[in-house]
């Protein structure tokens, strides 16, 4: 019999029963039934004391894994047998775990229990995400830098950064005229972002820190460094005259060439020849040249008459070819001097898209002052009359019929202009005209704008529906709101 109520019961080491044994002993006592957890809205990451803050889902391992740390030290008192969720709402800031557990009692009886601990989850910003809202406490900066008057090379790094996500730990970047400015909370990142840039596009860099505080109790420092990173000044579709050394070290290549892209290194070809060679940035430092002309100075021409050349005789020393270009030599007329007979002679590397009569723009090298130290020195002979750059479509059509889009990052600009709008179309035409420079960069697809058919021949390039990506758009909510419809 019991030795409390009287009631019979098989033996066992306490003589009670199991209702008198559990208001006797209680094995939970000690446990706390309520807690609290902070949680982080903004990056969306959970506490774990002392300041470690970790991603976790709803009723994930992890979360559980957090929950029992909690109450750890209360639970080494008894044995844990098993610990999940109740399902509460995922708005309701309550968490609830079920833990069943079990501890040895009155001469050696086992008693098993089974109990709710209710957590409250509190909002509580990290120091990550408080340094982000602040925007001003920042540890190192990354000050982007190319002294040109056309972003092309910006566009194509800002669409770099954008596929590798590289601008997630950013605090902010900021715009001004001549680059950019991204923010760090750490010097680890900042140096990140600087082995990104120096292996992505040709640049040197530079460094600096300043001392803000210091511990001398401790030997604790507290700097913030700036980190200069300067772009070689030259664009694609840039005319540039190299240096007779640097010249004759490419494959004794002409000193007037066309940059036909600028990725890694710069990509030129000479005109005349169609030799190519690539200059990395520690070369340019060592042998700088300048580009000879603005992209504002582009003048339009009409091709009166155009000749293929098959072969040319290869100089003494000569580099590699272009496969991907046709010389020809070209009489061609400025479109703003048609009412007279002056014509100008060239030979071109674009002889495979142009015809007679197509439109080329390109810069006139016979009536202007190049006031630039090689070219100056150079023998009038060598020096074109006209250098041609490229076909010349219509603009507008182009844009109607473009059906994808590019992302952009997030900065703060200091003030666009039209300027920046007409030289993010060229880029723009530069990716549907350059396959090369499109493998580095995700294009979107456009749903607003409807797909035509890809077989006009005699319209620009454009990029095909096999190198789009397809936008992921989330716009509804589905645990309520507009989303309740997804649910059905």
């Amino acid at each position: 019999l019991c030795c409390q109520c009287g009631v019979p019961i098989p033996p066992n080491p306490a003589n009670m029963c199991v209702g008198c044994l559990r208001a006797q002993v209680d094995i939970t006592e000690g446990i706390p039934k309520q807690g609290t957890l902070h949680f982080c809205k903004q990056c969306e990451r959970y506490l774990q004391p002392p300041g470690t803050w970790i991603r976790c889902t709803l009723e994930s391992r992890e979360l559980l894994a957090l929950c029992l740390k909690k109450i750890k030290a209360s639970l080494s008192k008894v044995r844990l047998i098993d610990a999940g969720f109740i399902w509460t709402e995922p708005h309701s800031k309550r968490l609830k775990l079920k833990l069943t557990v079990q501890k040895e009692v009155i001469n050696g009886a086992v008693l098993q229990q089974v109990f709710v601990v209710e957590y409250i989850v509190q909002s509580q910003m990290c120091e990550d995400c408080h340094r982000i809202e602040a925007k001003d406490f920042w540890k190192a900066v990354v000050q982007v830098r190319q002294k040109t008057l056309h972003k092309k090379t910006f566009y194509y790094l800002e669409q770099l950064i954008l596929k590798h996500r590289l601008h997630q730990n950013t605090l902010r970047i900021k715009e001004i005229h001549d680059g950019l400015d991204f923010y760090y909370s750490s010097k680890q990142q900042a140096q990140k972002m600087v082995d990104f840039l120096q292996c992505t596009v040709p640049s040197r860099s530079k460094s600096s820190q300043r001392l803000i505080s210091h511990d001398i109790h401790s030997n604790v420092y507290n700097y913030k460094s700036t980190f200069s990173v300067e772009i070689v000044p030259i664009c694609k579709d840039s005319v540039v005259c190299l240096s007779p050394k640097l010249a004759q070290s490419l494959g004794n290549m002409s000193q007037i060439c066309v940059c036909i892209r600028v990725t890694s290194t710069i990509h030129l070809i000479d005109p005349s020849t169609l030799q190519i060679a690539e200059i990395d940035g520690n070369t340019y430092w060592r042998h700088p040249f300048n580009s000879l002309f603005h992209p504002k100075q582009l003048e339009e021409f009409i091709i009166m008459d155009i000749n293929r050349v098959q072969e040319k005789k290869k100089g003494a020393g000569a580099g590699a070819r272009s496969n991907k270009h046709t010389l020809a030599e070209a009489w061609v007329q400025k479109t703003s001097e048609l009412n007279t007979d002056h014509q100008y002679f060239c030979c071109t590397h674009l002889g495979h898209i142009l015809n007679p009569g197509d439109l080329v723009l390109g810069f006139d090298l016979a009536n202007c002052n190049l006031n630039d130290e090689f070219a100056n020195k150079m023998n009038p002979h060598n020096i074109p009359d006209v250098v041609l750059i490229k076909k010349s479509y219509d603009r507008t059509k182009r844009q109607r019929r473009r059906n994808w889009k590019l992302k952009e990052l997030e900065r703060d600009r200091e003030g666009t202009d039209t300027d920046d709008e007409r030289q993010y179309q060229d880029f723009l035409e530069d990716l549907e005209e350059d396959e090369a420079i499109r493998k580095n960069v995700n294009i979107y697809r456009n749903a607003d704008v409807p797909v035509e058919s890809d077989t006009d021949d005699d319209g620009p390039p454009r990029i095909s529906l096999a190198e789009m990506l397809e936008d992921l758009h989330i716009s509804q909510d589905a645990t309520g709101g507009e989303g309740a419809n997804m649910m059905t």
